[in-house]
């Protein structure tokens, strides 16, 4: 399976929301074998140090990703997250150990045949979408198991996986992916991405490839680099001539949409 987009080069995007540790829990990433790094942005885990006395509201922002996730202690209990065009907030409470698979855009769909937009905003149990795969992480992913061992286990999964499917692949919609990426989400849909769709087509391929529109993805692009560039605690206001927003009203009203605060309250911390 060849992906003809360098997702490892091209686009990384990040949860600033989650520090590395904090009084109630700890979160770090992981990265996949080589062979998985352009189809795996990362593997992940979220757990808790103690036991909590009040519930931890988990805040993941938009990054144009999907999610399969699951409960070390209870692998039965798996989930998967598709495409949010918002942020997400998760009340979790008194102990939790969560691992979970961050998929490049479009590469959920091409490995399972399911239509991304199916999945879009919501997250569903990962046996209702994917039974197979929901059984392997019940029967192969325990609680004895190291994270190393987890981890590789998964990998060998996915390597199969990987290796075992055919990739549709029409480099018409991934000629408009790789423009959206490299130009970092600032684009004008009409204009910049004359591929060879048509504008029905294109809204099509996006559907089922990423779970939205061009251009609702072409602004979470555009939300991850600028927090990419502010370094996770960005304190600098975009320069709204060169970030595609109007003025700093519409850099604030979407910033809050998609990382779940406005600037301000954020970057005073």
């Amino acid at each position: 399976m060849i992906i003809p987009t360098n997702f490892q080069n091209l686009y990384k995007p990040i949860q600033p929301t989650v520090k590395p540790s904090s009084d109630v829990g700890c979160y770090e990433e992981i990265l996949p074998a080589p062979a998985l790094s352009n189809l795996i942005c990362c593997y992940w885990r979220l757990q808790t140090l103690e036991p909590l006395t009040a519930p931890f509201y988990y805040r993941v922002v938009a990054d144009g990703c999907m999610d399969i996730y699951f409960d070390r202690n209870n692998p039965e209990d798996s989930f998967v997250m598709g495409f949010c065009k918002q942020y997400t907030e998760f009340p979790l409470y008194d102990t939790f150990d969560y691992i979970g698979i961050r998929f490049f855009p479009s590469i959920f769909p091409q490995l399972f045949k399911i239509a991304a937009s199916e999945l879009s905003n919501r997250f569903e149990k990962l046996d209702a979408v994917i039974p197979r795969t929901a059984s392997f992480i019940a029967d192969y992913c325990s609680p004895q198991q190291s994270l190393d061992q987890i981890i590789q286990t998964l990998d060998l999964y996915f390597l199969n996986l990987m290796h075992s499917n055919f990739m549709d692949n029409d480099p018409r919609f991934y000629n408009a992916l790789n423009i959206i990426l490299d130009k970092q989400g600032i684009i004008q849909v009409e204009k910049d991405l004359d591929t060879g769709l048509s504008t029905r087509q294109l809204r099509r391929h996006f559907d089922y490839y990423i779970g939205d529109s061009a251009k609702t993805f072409s602004k979470v692009v555009r939300f991850q680099n600028i927090l990419r560039e502010a370094g996770q605690s960005p304190s600098i206001p975009p320069r709204s001539a060169e970030t595609g927003y109007y003025d700093q009203a519409h850099f604030i009203k979407e910033f809050k949409t998609l990382y779940g605060s406005t600037p301000g309250k954020i970057y005073e911390r």
